[in-house]
């Protein structure tokens, strides 16, 4: 990533010299309906009213800005969280038309902030490629604001207009003068609407890092006011790429041990359609790989994604036979599956569409066929080109491959074995399980919990009807970096597959997880509250991330939090209560102990054994007053890169991850 003095030297006013042809006016936006019904059903525009629909009202803003800068008029776009959790987003692009709009009688920038699918990504002239909810976004924005403030910079002057709840409470009006163009959208979320108002910078951060490998060479900026440092400076990040996805993947494979030192990186265009991808290879057993449409993440996949994969395989398969570097697989009659070719692959796979169509579930699934063959061909070409100018190279992917289907071989009996023994009910079912009664799998919950002292217990505090136990011994295996057949031999891992009734793939696919007999639609990871609970419970993480990624997909893992301390007052008319932090004490201390600590009597839980069954239930499993922390994916690439820190072998980037982001950790032990 550039410094940000690099950035500020490279920055040009893009906004100069552009052809007449390429006017930006009123006429230029386009009116299909209506704003009314976002109010009423927000989540049909924004995905939910909980955290991510939040921080989606900053990405659709954000996308606007970044319409402007794949337009070629943008290249710097600021994003800052103000105190009071409002947010401010500034580009230097052309600035919102605010002339009058000819059919609807008011100003164009009206017309955008109040209309539902009124924008110039309509007008073909205005934009080849934008993203975003396909014109909807800002508008949504605004519907779903109790403030928004709208400050264009255009025709040497600047204009403002205000808004609340979608609606104008102020004319448009011209403020000053100004030397620059662009479009400043200041807005804060209405509470009546979201469960949550509060921004997480992390969050904010990862989409702006993404969005800069995407497009390289636009900068943006990330500003927190509501943090400041000792001399009063708010927190600030810069993310600008000049390498795009050839430094995404650099990115994603930090802590991973590189195949090749090689980034194969394409930027072409081919019938109309921009196709940029960047690949690599790892020692890993992992398939990494993400696709974008017009910076969506296309979480489903897609024709682009067929067309990579198709392009990959036939391009490598080609050229191992053609060097005849398949011999070893042909004595052994092992038949090459597409899985072979993606072990240890990271790719990102970025397409710009004019008219994208998405399909699936969350709409992120592309389904414009033209696309499929534009990337197969593209990528096919680049591949082919790279391995007959590398063919040391060339020879260690095809060795990757041809070790990725031995594996797979190998790793039959193994699953077999997990596959066979996890019936419902009888000998499938792990020794040390104690099962619930139920077998409706949407009411049914079932704690991992660290160790036999604590299981016991948790068997004795839990509801029968629907809670489930299984004790771990100790921690299991790092999936990291390890392959089937050693995932499949151990047994605290097959243990988890029979209870939870999940088996493991076909021979074709040895590493998806059929998931049709789930029993639980709660997986609790449950361990102590200190570093060792913590290294258990990352653990346990990875293997679902890595291994049965659908039930973090589903929603179905959680993390218990057992609290840390008991606050008993002194005296004959005890009061008890438990915290979970060192803060919580102190409240504690202050409404219950008349702020005397003398009277407090602090009982410090150094793991989950030391409570009996009572407590344990009381505070840990009971629904009524337990916490449970949902583990949820936001950013695959990110969790990605999270997963291959904590877990890999490069001490650096996990001892600084740590120091960044955990709250207790002994970082020289």
């Amino acid at each position: 990533m550039a410094t940000e003095e690099d950035i500020i030297e490279q920055q040009e006013d893009l906004t100069e010299g552009q052809p007449s042809a390429k006017k930006y006016q009123a006429d230029n936006i386009q009116v299909l309906e209506g704003l009314e019904a976002v109010r009423k059903r927000p989540s049909m525009y924004i995905g939910d009213t909980g955290v991510r629909g939040l921080h989606h009202l900053v990405y659709e803003v954000v996308d606007n800005s970044i319409d402007e800068a794949l337009a070629g008029f943008a290249n710097n776009i600021r994003v800052t969280i103000l105190e009071d959790n409002s947010i401010r987003v500034d580009d230097n692009g052309r600035g919102i038309p605010v002339d009058m709009h000819e059919k609807m009688h008011k100003p164009a920038l009206e017309v955008v902030l109040t209309v539902l699918h009124a924008g110039g990504k309509f007008d073909k002239g205005s934009y080849k490629v934008s993203g975003g909810l396909h014109g909807v976004g800002v508008s949504c924005v605004n519907a779903l604001s109790d403030y928004l403030r709208a400050e264009i910079h255009r025709d040497g002057k600047i204009y403002m207009q205000e808004y609340g709840y979608g609606k104008p409470t102020s004319q448009l009006t011209v403020i000053g003068e100004s030397d620059h163009t662009g479009t400043t959208i200041l807005f804060h979320p209405d509470n009546t609407i979201f469960s949550e108002t509060v921004y997480d910078y992390e969050t904010l951060a990862n989409r702006l890092r993404d969005l800069a490998f995407l497009n390289a060479g636009i900068t943006l900026t990330l500003t927190d006011e509501r943090v400041r440092d000792e001399e009063g400076n708010p927190k600030s990040e810069v993310f600008h790429s000049d390498e795009g996805l050839k430094e995404f993947v650099k990115y994603i494979d930090v802590g991973k041990d590189p195949l090749i030192e090689d980034i194969i990186h394409l930027n072409t265009q081919r019938n109309g359609v921009p196709v940029e991808v960047a690949m690599t290879y790892n020692t890993g057993f992992n398939e990494n790989l993400y696709s974008y449409v017009n910076n969506i993440n296309t979480i489903e996949g897609g024709t682009h994604l067929t067309g990579f994969r198709r392009g990959l395989t036939t391009t490598l398969k080609k050229y191992a036979d053609d060097n005849k570097l398949l011999e070893k697989l042909e004595k052994q009659k092992i038949e090459l599956s597409k899985e072979d070719f993606c072990d240890g692959l990271t790719a990102v796979v970025s397409v710009k569409v004019a008219e994208p169509q998405f399909e699936g579930q969350t709409k992120t699934k592309l389904g414009n066929n033209e696309v499929m063959g534009v990337v197969q061909t593209a990528v096919s070409e680049a591949l082919r080109n790279y391995l007959e100018e590398h063919p040391k190279q060339a020879r260690v992917i095809v060795d990757k491959v041809v070790l990725a289907a031995q594996a797979r071989h190998a790793a039959r009996a193994a699953r077999l074995r997990v596959q066979n023994k996890s019936a419902f009910g009888g000998a499938g079912l792990p020794g040390k399980l104690a099962p619930c009664k139920s077998r409706d799998a949407v009411e049914c919950e079932i704690f991992l919990v660290e160790g036999d002292s604590a299981g016991g217990s948790a068997k004795v505090g839990r509801n029968p009807l629907y809670q489930a136990i299984l004790p771990l011994r100790g921690k299991i295996l790092n999936v990291e970096k390890a392959q089937d057949t050693k995932v499949l031999a151990s047994d605290e891992i097959v243990n988890i597959y029979k209870a939870l009734g999940v088996t493991i793939g076909t021979e074709e696919d040895s590493k998806a997880p059929n998931m049709a007999k789930l029993r639980y639609h709660k997986i609790v990871i449950m361990t102590d509250a200190d570093v060792d609970g913590a290294h258990i419970a990352t653990l346990l993480m990875t293997f679902f991330y890595r291994r049965m990624r659908p039930i973090i997909d589903n929603g179905y893992l959680y993390i218990a939090t057992p609290p840390l301390y008991k606050c008993t007052t002194k005296g004959k008319n005890k009061i008890e209560e438990y915290a979970w932090t060192d803060q919580q004490v102190q409240r504690f201390v202050d409404e219950r102990c008349g702020g005397d600590r003398n009277k407090l009597v602090l009982q410090r839980y150094k793991g989950l054994g030391e409570m009996n069954p009572e407590q344990l239930w009381e505070t840990t499993m009971d629904p009524e007053n337990r916490m449970l922390k949902q583990v949820t994916l936001t950013n695959a690439a990110e969790a990605d890169r999270t997963f291959s820190v904590l877990m890999g072998e490069d001490v650096a980037p996990r001892k600084e991850f740590i120091e960044t982001h955990a709250t207790y950790a002994n970082i020289d032990a």
